[in-house]
């Protein structure tokens, strides 16, 4: 796909600085960017490519424009810029392209206008796809799930029965939607399982990674909001709820019942308990263990950062002695208050 820098700024809302006639047909980093290509700079430390790259133009914010030795296209923030610019100029290609003659869709499945559905994909009764519906090859869908207007599933994901998605969603090859949670009662050291018995709903403009889980309600459902995005390997408990915006980055684990609010940010490996809430706008650094619920906004860590080998075993071997510390310490403390008191 080719496009000019004319009807590129038109779209984008960007101001332009040069030839309007220029054509690009991909995107590049400013370091290796070829003539034909767009790039853009929104790290000031590579302000210094801005002199030097040899691409077609570049997406940069006003004060940058001076530095500039090539076409530009002036907007508020250039990796948002870059983001539209990508999906103008996007080759990836879809999952199916029409209803292959191996999918095997039960009868009384309800197919919106310019459905396609891959090879060997299953669609079991009761199902209802939108519009726009894309199913990639080998995906199953179960019985009496809905799929809204645009949804698209690459390759293999798996939807059992009950779940329902919005409009615009894309799930990513391998993720499992809709699997039992972990519900179990203990008997005499015999486990019972709890059959669950809730759904999945999911919202409008969600994208789920690839081999991700996330699980069924136990009673009530499982919630995702809209404009949620969820990373890879990341594992979704059942009766989880997350609020709009919010964003998971991969391998991250959430226990069963925890409400996260709105515009959330949570950092990749992070490790949440089960039965706590999080307010709106909270970000949670990569590694972190979150206990417990957590009510004001703002940034929280936890973990130790990677340190030589020399110092983490110091640091290891100081840890095991904090009880012992903390005693000294409390005793230090109560002879300082008596020597005062004298």
């Amino acid at each position: 796909m080719t496009i000019t820098l004319g009807q590129l700024a038109q779209q984008i809302g960007a101001e332009l600085h040069g030839d309007s006639n220029t054509i690009v047909a991909r995107i590049a980093n400013l370091e290796t960017a070829q003539q034909g290509e767009i790039s853009f700079l929104s790290d000031r430390k590579y302000q210094k490519y801005l002199t030097t790259t040899l691409a077609s133009a570049v997406l940069i914010r006003e004060a940058d424009l001076s530095a500039c030795q090539t076409n530009a296209l002036v907007v508020k923030d250039p990796y948002v810029a870059f983001a539209r610019v990508a999906q103008l100029l996007d080759t990836t290609p879809s999952p199916a392209e029409s209803i292959h003659p191996t999918a095997v869709i039960a009868d009384d499945v309800i197919l919106g206008k310019n459905v396609a559905i891959g090879a060997k994909a299953v669609i079991e009764s009761g199902v209802v796809l939108g519009d726009g519906v894309v199913i990639g090859a080998g995906c199953f869908v179960g019985k009496n799930s809905r799929l809204g207007d645009h949804t698209k599933l690459w390759a293999n994901v798996t939807i059992y029965h009950g779940v329902e998605f919005g409009t615009n969603c894309m799930v990513q090859s391998g993720t499992v939607i809709g699997a039992d949670g972990f519900g179990y009662a203990n008997e005499r050291g015999e486990w019972i399982k709890i059959p669950q018995l809730g759904g999945v709903k999911i919202g409008n403009r969600v994208e789920i990674g690839a081999n991700t889980c996330i699980d069924r309600g136990a009673i009530d459902d499982t919630k995702i909001a809209d404009n949620v995005i969820i990373d890879n390997l990341c594992q979704i408990a059942h009766n989880v709820e997350i609020g709009y915006g919010t964003v998971i980055a991969g391998c991250t684990t959430i226990a069963g019942s925890v409400r996260i609010g709105k515009y959330c940010i949570i950092g990749g490996a992070s490790v949440f308990n089960g039965h706590i809430e999080i307010c709106d706008q909270v970000t949670i650094t990569g590694m972190a263990m979150v206990m417990r619920s957590i009510s004001e906004p703002g940034i929280y860590s936890s973990g130790i950062p990677a340190q030589t080998n020399k110092e983490w075993r110091k640091t290891a071997a100081r840890t095991l002695h904090i009880d012992d510390m903390h005693k000294r310490l409390s005793n230090i403390e109560k002879l300082l208050d008596k020597q005062e008191q004298k």
